[in-house]
């Protein structure tokens, strides 16, 4: 049975953007919001985020190395990405992401290099054979460790975090800015989708983050930083209504005008996106965390261990609010025919090229990347004491 209905033009039979468009803008969002964590320690100085600091950066490059996959995939001829770099577009959006993605890469790896910088000079001390080798290409044959030179080190991850902040905004930004500026689209097409964008990818960062750090101490039997993970439990609750919100008003807006656009957009809302929007987005993955993480943040009485387990099951869940509200977004905006009469349908492949196995292991890839560099970069400081 044809799954799409009403008056399609022929080449609305079947969707272009597939599920690899939704990792796209979901890793990104990780890479910006986990930046952006470490930012509010090595730029603001915060102390109590200092335990998740440097796991926060590492865990950004690890996300950053595999942003652009789900789109090399995507495309039919990924060899031929580099020309967006070799004979550039400036009037496109995505010659211009090209460019932003290599100044962040450099911004993110220099800041790790530097941070990491006296423990690897201790490891290529300690170490004996290739490995110290290896070692000593890593920190640039430099061994020089004192006050002097730490001090040097700190101005230089200050800079290239204050000027990452606005980079890392700019990099997820201009994703709700390509969907935003299309004007034939009803479902994209708004001004407030980059702002929409950027805050969900605050909400995504810090919930990784937060998932990751709980996960990694329960797992080690190490003592929890309390202090850290209160805090960014209220952030992650104070960004998660600013996102959540906005997309709501946003809706609402449309609603009220009651202009034809929103005669084809309320269908799509109650019939195409019922389950993946009202009931998983708004419903299962925004409403449950957010009375959760209430409750985490106004009583301090709470049981630690409780709170800790509330705040963990939140951030998994908000997770998945924002991988469907990046599903619900991309893909929904191409159920509807420009027609403004019918409606496609959309359900990826199990074992296609942009099929759900594939965006799985696209997905756990820089998580097992991430397991890896704790062996190189280690996250934590040797001072935690086991339980």
């Amino acid at each position: 049975m044809d799954p799409s209905h009403g008056f399609l033009f022929p080449n609305e039979l079947h969707i272009t953007w597939t599920v690899m468009i939704v990792l796209y803008p979901y890793i990104t969002g990780m890479v910006a919001g986990a930046f952006i964590v470490s930012s509010f320690y090595h730029v603001f100085g915060m102390e109590k985020l200092k335990p998740i600091a440097r796991f926060a950066l590492v865990s950004s490059f690890a996300f950053l190395l595999f942003a652009t996959v789900p789109l090399l995939n995507h495309l039919g001829r990924p060899e031929r990405a580099i020309n967006i770099l070799l004979t550039p577009n400036f009037n496109s959006a995505m010659s211009g992401f090209g460019f932003i993605y290599m100044f962040y890469m450099i911004i993110v790896f220099l800041e790790i290099w530097f941070s990491y910088r006296v423990d690897l000079i201790e490891r290529y001390e300690k170490s004996r054979g290739i490995v110290k080798f290896i070692y000593n290409i890593i920190i640039l044959g430099n061994t020089n460790d004192n006050e002097n030179t730490r001090k040097y080190d700190k101005k230089i991850i200050v800079f290239l975090g204050g000027l990452g902040i606005p980079v890392a905004c700019v990099l997820h930004g201009y994703v709700g800015f390509l969907f935003g500026s299309i004007k034939a689209n009803l479902w994209w097409s708004t001004p407030l989708m980059f702002i929409i964008f950027i805050f969900s990818a605050i909400v995504s960062g810090l919930a990784v983050l937060i998932f990751l750090y709980l996960f990694i101490h329960w797992r080690r039997k190490k003592v929890i930083n309390q202090e850290s993970i209160d805090l960014m439990s209220k952030w992650l609750w104070g960004f998660m209504i600013i996102a959540v919100t906005l997309e709501l008003m946003e809706i609402l807006s449309i609603s009220y005008e009651r202009t034809e656009k929103w005669a084809i957009l309320s269908k799509l809302i109650n019939h195409e996106l019922k389950i993946s929007y009202v009931y998983l987005q708004i419903g299962l993955f925004s409403i449950v965390p957010f009375l959760m993480l209430t409750v985490t943040s106004l009583f301090q009485s709470l049981n630690n261990n409780l709170r800790n387990s509330l705040i963990w099951l939140s951030s998994g869940l908000l997770l998945l609010q924002v991988l469907f509200m990046r599903w619900n977004v991309v893909i929904g905006g191409q159920l509807v025919s420009k027609s403004m009469r019918g409606f496609t349908d959309y359900f990826p492949g199990y074992f296609d090229k942009e099929g759900l196995l594939v965006s799985f292991l696209i997905i756990i890839t820089p998580f097992i990347l991430l397991r890896l560099f704790d062996k190189i970069f280690p996250f934590f400081g040797k001072k935690e004491l086991v339980e």
